[in-house]
């Protein structure tokens, strides 16, 4: 079982308590967000709008692929069908 990290804010709010409120606390602050937004660039991460979005195209496409598969299903056994009744024809 993977360890999940903590959220980015409890990491800063920490931070933020072992620094206290002397003037560092800013610098800190500001050298964390630094670090951490440099981190998240590195990654190859979406925003939530652009998944969403992404995610209903997904799910057009499923119902589309589902369509035609019916469709192809239809039309392969009206096809053997039609090749059953002319070999009995024969």
């Amino acid at each position: 079982m993977a360890l999940k990290p903590p959220p980015i804010g409890d990491v800063i709010q920490q931070v933020n308590d072992l620094v206290g409120s002397s003037g560092l606390r800013d610098e800190v602050d500001r050298g964390v967000r630094t670090l951490t937004q440099a981190a998240l660039a590195r990654l190859d991460v979406v925003s939530r709008e652009e998944f969403d979005a992404q995610a209903a195209v997904l799910k057009r496409t499923r119902a589309r692929v589902a369509t035609l598969e019916a469709e192809l299903e239809a039309l392969t056994k009206e096809l053997e069908a039609l090749e059953t009744a002319a070999q009995n024809r024969r």
